[in-house]
């Protein structure tokens, strides 16, 4: 079974022959994304055959090691800055359940987080996994230098067999690596950091969280699949993107992705670097918003509903939970709420789900949805290949290179210029 995206309410809006219309004036451009790429002139899309970077004896070393951590750590430290991190943090929150703790350095150049994640490792046993393609990047170079001293002063000359190293082959991350003796990881030369979950640099640190890779693979593969051999005019990933086209097109200047289920929130979180770094240039693209329903309906639910409309919205609606709570009659209190008893917690979620959809759909918000069968690293995979291909064939159909971020670099240049780097 497939994630599931449902479009009637955007169709509606848009019209189902413009829909197709549009697929249809793009067919050649559709039928050179989806060839088989023999040629990667750009070296950007190592991420389409997902087979490519999960080799099984490349799981395979990623899993002893990750087992080594799961039976001798105390606390994992994924060092790395965006796409570096994004992916892999977003199945560690919704899953990691083992003695492991996993924290992130890297994210921040913040005096006061550093102190407190050197505070939080002290006397505990640490393994550190630094994540770069570009290892230029301030905030994980800068958290990598700390911690290695860290490191050192812990377990003297023994502790690089407790650092692992994801980086370009070739790289100075790689000469570092090799010199020290740490574990090297290929951070793929042909995928960009926010297409890169479904590789070492995303998967590595998933496996030392304690969760199993095969069924995020085995998904991730399940839908490259059934997109490849999906007709453009029934493909979800093209339908998707041509309604993220056409929205754009008519004005729409936001998308919102909206979900009921706080396990998804750090999903999110990928997804918006993924689309806003991907997407973001020459005065165009959608800006990606993260929701997380019920709590942001009683903030930004009220211009969602009523506001501007430049927005329109996708929601992650998970059909299964694992744990379904009753609630309980009180027979000390009435507090207004008996008309809850006997009702699933998962029920009454589901309405207010429902509710959203139908409310802002009446209040002039065209809306997708995805329906997740159950929330589990399987359809993990599955999303995130599908948004990676959807949002390649956005990205082509704005006339856009989608695998580029010139517009990240802007800033360092002036830091750098103003910290003395030559």
């Amino acid at each position: 079974m497939n994630i599931k995206f449902v479009r009637e309410n955007a169709v509606n809006y848009l019209g189902e022959a413009s829909i197709s219309n549009c697929i249809d004036k793009n067919t050649e451009l559709l039928k050179d994304i989806f060839s088989e790429k023999v040629s990667d002139t750009d070296n950007v899309l190592g991420w389409f055959d997902v087979t490519k970077w999960t080799s099984p004896e490349l799981v395979s070393k990623m899993e002893r090691k990750a087992k080594e951590i799961q039976e001798k750590a105390d606390v994992f430290v994924l060092i790395g800055v965006g796409g570096s991190n994004n992916g892999a943090r977003s199945l560690i929150k919704a899953f990691a359940k083992t003695k492991v703790e996993v924290v992130y350095g890297g994210t921040n150049l913040s005096s006061n987080a550093t102190c407190e994640l050197l505070d939080k490792l002290k006397g505990k046993s640490v393994y550190i996994n630094v994540i770069a393609k570009n290892f230029e990047t301030l905030e994980p170079g800068l958290s990598f230098r700390i911690l290695r001293r860290f490191l050192r002063e812990q377990y003297g000359e023994d502790y690089a067999e407790r650092v692992i190293v994801t980086g370009t082959a070739g790289s100075q991350l790689n000469k570092i690596a090799e010199d020290n003796g740490y574990m090297f990881l290929p951070f793929p030369d042909d995928i960009g950091g926010r297409f890169s979950v479904l590789s070492p640099v995303g998967l590595f640190p998933i496996a030392a969280a304690g969760i199993e890779l095969e069924p995020i693979i085995a998904g991730a593969r399940e839908m490259e699949k059934s997109l490849k051999e999906t007709p453009f005019q029934e493909n979800d990933a093209v339908i998707y993107a041509v309604i993220r086209h056409l929205l754009e097109g008519k004005g729409f200047a936001m998308e919102f992705l909206s979900s009921f289920e706080p396990a998804l929130e750090f999903f999110s979180k990928w997804w918006v670097q993924l689309y806003a770094e991907s997407e973001g240039k020459n005065n165009t693209g959608l800006y990606p918003v993260a929701c997380s329903f019920s709590e942001d309906l009683h903030s930004v639910g009220q211009y969602i509903q009523s506001g501007k409309r430049i927005l329109f919205e996708t929601f992650l609606h998970v059909e299964k939970v694992g744990r379904n709570y009753v609630v309980l009659p009180d027979e000390i209190m009435d507090d207004g709420f008996n008309y809850l008893n006997g009702v699933e917690v998962k029920a009454i979620n589901d309405s207010a789900f429902y509710a959203t959809v139908k409310a802002h759909s009446n209040g002039g918000v065209p809306s997708n949805t995805i329906n997740i069968p159950e929330l589990t690293p399987y359809y993990f995979g599955q999303l995130f290949y599908f948004f990676q291909f959807s949002c390649y064939i956005s990205g082509m159909l704005n006339g856009i290179n989608p695998f580029d971020q010139p517009g990240v670099e802007a800033y360092k240049v002036e830091m750098f210029r103003s910290l003395g780097k030559n």
